[in-house]
């Protein structure tokens, strides 16, 4: 059996039916599910043999979801993936298109590493956000109450750094060692090199790092303006550049912590009044 697996609110609503205008699986053997509906997923897993296949049909937060409900269980089978998001980072993160789907993405799916955050411990795909990141997040969730237009993050991160979001201090611990940074901005810790629809926010970081090694990346500053001037360089990796600005730190532990509050996203999820975060790298179980 193919089992369709699709999130109703990836790509502006229409993952169902990109779902289900899907070619290639014969109709007769194809299950189509909405992905926020199963609730026993041991029955689901169960239910699976190595013949079958599990088609995954979302963006990065329809991984997200599936890797966290499906946390220790055993997958017999292949399992694919669809795009149907609006950011599509993981896919951009393994030098893919839309067009090369449905792909194998099993052997991604393993090692990823986790989060710890207000006492609940969660995997991710592509990275921890924390800062002005999670803001966009919360302020986009409010407008996706409102309305069903697609929600412009870009714009919502420039208005927050001309006038409505405000920079921490930070502290960030990587692999026992302490770092400590003021006015901080955005502070990610990266499993994939992209985030946030586009975002290359740590260039050199490899996703199938043998160790499974992650990285986080600080962008601080105490100038809107100038801020605001060097963060598009961020969509092409080249805030690197700007090493008065912007750190990088690699480990297997990373904490970060901020002096006060402040919203989190894990793979587009927000979590809101955050202080800190520890991510946890996993060796990769990623083979060719």
């Amino acid at each position: 059996m193919n089992y369709i697996l699709y999130n109703p609110l990836s790509g502006t609503g229409k993952a169902e039916e990109n779902a289900k205008s899907l070619k290639g699986f014969d109709k007769n053997d194809t299950v189509y599910k909405d992905i926020s509906k199963i609730t026993d997923h041991n029955a689901f897993v169960e239910n699976l043999t190595e013949n079958d296949i599990v088609v995954l049909c979302g963006g990065d937060g329809t991984l997200n979801r599936f890797v966290n409900d499906t946390e220790g269980l055993d997958i017999p089978c292949d399992i694919l993936y669809v795009a149907s998001g609006t950011g599509n980072d993981f896919l951009n993160d393994i030098e893919k298109s839309k067009e090369d789907c449905p792909l194998s993405v099993k052997k991604y799916l393993s090692g990823l590493p986790t989060v710890t955050v207000k006492g609940n411990t969660y995997r991710f795909i592509n990275n921890v956000g924390f800062g002005i990141d999670g803001y966009c997040c919360e302020v986009g969730d409010e407008l996706k109450k409102k309305s069903d237009k697609p929600v412009n993050y870009t714009a919502i991160a420039i208005k927050g750094l001309l006038f409505h979001y405000k920079p921490t201090n930070a502290t960030v611990i990587v692999d026992g060692k302490e770092h400590s940074y003021k006015n901080v901005w955005i502070a990610p810790t990266m499993k994939g090199r992209f985030y946030g629809g586009g975002m290359m926010a740590t260039p050199m970081q490899d996703r199938t790092d043998a160790d499974g090694k992650l990285s986080v990346m600080l962008f601080y500053g105490k100038g809107r303006l100038k801020t605001l001037m060097v963060f598009p360089s961020i969509f092409k990796g080249e805030h690197i550049k700007h090493k008065d600005m912007v750190t990088i730190h690699s480990g297997k532990e990373i904490t970060v912590k901020f002096d006060r509050p402040a919203p989190l996203q894990i793979d587009g999820e927000t979590i809101l009044g955050v202080t800190e975060y520890t991510a946890y790298a996993k060796c990769h179980a990623y083979q060719n």
